[in-house]
């Protein structure tokens, strides 16, 4: 490109999100202030397409746009960063998180399908059955039970 830039319905457009994006991840500090046409249009540097779709996908796997600032951020400055603050650091402790979400939803799914299977019509009446698989308090107050 000559130089001139995308504006930003152009940019939007490209990278697959609205222009309102664009403007909230300058504020949040993704995305440097682009420089203006002389009309005053936002001009983007045709690599910030890249930059946008990185962000994307940083999401869709899970961080929050403060940890994908902080990985842009530690990208941007990688010689003398410490060893901690890359994106292989983070993907470890992201995947970690995301295995104790996982390990989590596993037993809400199984506890979920026992209750199905007893046939758990009534949350009240259920708490006080032993046939009852959900979870109440600590379960000394069902008969038997645990």
């Amino acid at each position: 490109m000559s130089g001139a830039g995308l504006r930003s319905g152009q940019l939007a457009e490209a990278a697959g999100v609205n222009p309102q994006t664009l403007r909230y991840y300058e504020r949040r500090g993704l995305l440097a202030a682009p420089r203006r046409s002389p009309g005053g249009h936002r001009l983007y540097p045709a690599e910030t397409v890249t930059l946008l779709r990185v962000i994307r996908t940083a999401q869709r796997l899970g961080f929050t746009l403060t940890e994908v600032a902080d990985l842009i951020d530690a990208g941007r400055h990688h010689h003398g960063s410490r060893p901690d603050t890359g994106l292989r650091a983070r993907a470890v402790r992201k995947l970690a998180e995301v295995e104790r979400k996982l390990a989590d939803l596993t037993v809400i799914r199984d506890t979920l399908r026992a209750a199905v299977s007893a046939g758990c019509d009534d949350l009240v009446a259920c708490a006080g059955s032993s046939r009852c698989p959900l979870p109440f308090a600590d379960g000394s107050d069902r008969g038997g039970a645990h």
